[in-house]
């Protein structure tokens, strides 16, 4: 079973990604997302992905232009993440068959994305956005679209967002933070795919 988790490993080093996206993979969580406003995030992706390629979605988070969809491409990704919903990088990345996950808020974003061809959509901030905000915009979305939340999303409301209808979450600094250790990473990876699990209804 594939968990409807994504990792996000803001600020991860090259000489750090092995060991912590090691740690993220043993809870249970196979999507593995390097922010490119990380340091050399590409050379990470390609570490992540010699080393995981076969076990793990291993992609980039914060990707804005087409150019740097074709840059993770090239390093060996397969999951483009953004923050906002700019309909070219998700074409470019349908184009070279990889996962698009585009950030959006409103209807109008949700549906722009999904007319590009996003795999699914990442409800970001959904801190901002909320509960009853993110059950508006679910309940006139196409049946079977994936929304993800991410950004205040986590261990103490995990239940109530999956009560709501999110069909998985993007786990950023409630995972990883720079400078932690491999060994937390894992304990925090693992507290938060159980309570993921126990949200179950």
């Amino acid at each position: 079973m594939t968990l409807p988790l994504i990792g996000i490993l803001r600020g991860v080093s090259p000489d750090d990604v092995v060991a912590i996206a090691d740690a993220v993979l043993t809870s249970g969580i196979s999507q593995i997302e390097v922010p490119l406003n990380s340091p050399d995030p590409l050379e990470s992706i390609r570490r992540l992905v010699d080393a995981f390629g076969d076990r793990a979605v291993i992609g980039a988070g914060t990707v804005l232009t087409p150019a740097q969809v074709r840059d993770v491409h090239a390093a060996g990704g397969q999951l483009i993440v953004s923050p906002n919903c700019r309909p070219a990088v998700i074409e470019e990345t349908h184009r070279l068959g990889m996962a698009s996950w585009p950030g959006i808020v409103t209807p109008s974003e949700a549906f722009d994305a999904l007319d590009a061809g996003a795999t699914g959509l990442k409800l970001f901030p959904a801190i901002q956005v909320g509960l009853e905000g993110m059950k508006a915009v679910r309940a006139v979305l196409p049946t079977g679209t994936l929304l993800y939340a991410v950004g205040g999303v986590g261990i103490s409301n995990f239940a109530q967002w999956r009560a709501a209808g999110v069909d998985g979450a993007g786990l950023g600094s409630a995972l990883y933070k720079p400078g932690q250790s491999a060994s937390q990473v894992g304990k925090q990876a693992q507290a938060l795919v159980d309570a993921w699990l126990a949200g179950e209804q």
